[in-house]
């Protein structure tokens, strides 16, 4: 915006009274600009609360993508150029995770090709190559007899896991039924190559096509003292817990079982909650990082707000990847149909950027904090691991979180 003398409707401030020399009020600050009088700086308004669209935004994001450059100049003392690190993350990881929610697709598994099988009926296949699609290989295997063995193993390791799972999570049953149909086709198409009069080919499935496979009993998601879970004849009741905290405690275990069953039905209920309450989780998380380079960097004799800051601008340039990760997605998502090598350049790109990700918060601690290489190395590995496993607590409990109030 410039600060150059212009016409103004009002010839004060309508803050202060203050008459006006210029776009700002030399007094108090205020624009002279009325958001009520123009819907343009109405707009500008709105934005300008968040972002500043000014030249700071764009020289701002082209400085976060040189590491440690940003934090470098912010902590020596030129803020005003850049947005501040606070605003800047918020802003991205809101943008990023919004964008996230449809960029990523959550259970949108292609249904496997046909091949035929015997008696007219054709059998779902996981996949053209089954070791791709992480199945069993029988094309390594060299004897018929060697082929029944594996496959009835597999199929009886695979009835089991399904056995474990209750009715109501009908997606992950669905792909194990799948998979144990698929399993039963190759076996026959390895045994028919291997020798094709062998009388296991006359023989139907252990499990038919035509026939579904059996149930375990029903009954609810979750058990407690070997029993079904149920909020009045089983409810769970913890000792340590006031009666109004089992009362609490027991109401999410029913939400839970109750929007279990939806988001198998329709698994971007899941993303959706998971990837809400990912903005939220980072605001905890930050500060904890922020204290881990605290502690890890003593000797620096920085305050606690500078290395929050090098956290801020960290996790700030982290949800610039994943944007780019999120447009990639997107772009392929519109090519793919009508470029087949798009797949490939998008895909060459997204590794690129999970492999510069690690670099760069390695790159930003060393031109920080200036330590010798090796020593930089091994803080950044073991503060790392540490915010690591913070991460992925994290994310159980927002997987949980997400089950319980979607």
């Amino acid at each position: 915006m410039s600060e150059v003398a212009g016409p103004h409707p009002t010839a004060q401030c309508e803050n202060c009274a203050t008459p006006l020399q210029g776009d700002f009020c030399h007094r108090c600050g205020q624009t002279a600009h009325s958001p009520l009088r123009s819907f343009g700086h109405a707009i500008e308004d709105f934005f300008e609360s968040f972002w500043h669209l000014d030249g700071r935004v764009f020289r701002t994001l082209s400085e976060l993508l040189w590491p440690g450059r940003l934090a470098n100049a912010y902590l020596a003392g030129h803020r005003a150029p850049y947005v501040p690190p606070l605003r800047l993350f918020v802003i991205l990881s809101v943008l990023t995770f919004f964008l996230a929610k449809y960029a990523l697709q959550f259970g949108d598994i292609p249904n496997p090709p046909a091949v035929p099988a015997t008696a007219g009926q054709t059998v779902s296949v996981a996949a053209d190559d089954p070791a791709a699609a992480g199945g069993v290989d029988f094309q390594r295997v060299q004897t018929a007899e060697a082929v029944i063995r594996l496959r009835d193993e597999t199929i009886e390791g695979l009835f089991t896991a399904r056995a474990a799972i209750p009715a109501a999570l009908a997606f992950p049953r669905q792909k194990i039924e799948e998979n144990i149909r698929a399993t039963q086709a190759r076996a026959r198409l390895r045994i028919a190559a291997l020798q094709p009069d062998h009388p296991a080919l006359s023989q139907p499935d252990p499990f038919p096509e035509a026939k579904p496979l059996p149930d375990p009993a029903a009954g609810s998601l979750f058990s407690h003292r070997g029993k079904p879970w149920d909020p009045v004849g089983n409810p769970v009741r913890l000792r340590w817990l006031p009666e109004f905290g089992n009362r609490w405690l027991n109401k999410k275990i029913a939400r839970a079982e109750e929007n279990i069953p939806r988001m198998q039905k329709d698994p971007e209920l899941f993303k959706h909650a998971f990837l809400g309450a990912i903005p939220s989780a980072l605001f905890v998380l930050v500060p904890v990082f922020a204290l881990l380079l605290k502690l890890g960097y003593l000797e620096t004799r920085r305050l606690y707000l500078e290395h929050l800051a090098v956290a801020l601008y960290s996790h700030a340039f982290l949800c610039v990847a994943l944007l780019a990760f999120c447009l990639l997605a997107m772009l392929d998502g519109w090519l793919g149909p009508h470029a087949g090598w798009s797949g490939y350049l998008t895909v060459a790109l997204e590794i690129l950027i999970v492999l510069w990700m690690p670099v760069y918060l390695l790159l930003m601690q060393q031109r920080v904090y200036r330590q010798h290489p090796l020593l930089t190395l091994f803080k950044y590995v073991v503060l790392g691991s540490l915010y690591f496993f913070l991460v992925m607590m994290a994310a159980m409990f927002l997987m949980v979180t997400s089950i319980v109030n979607a």
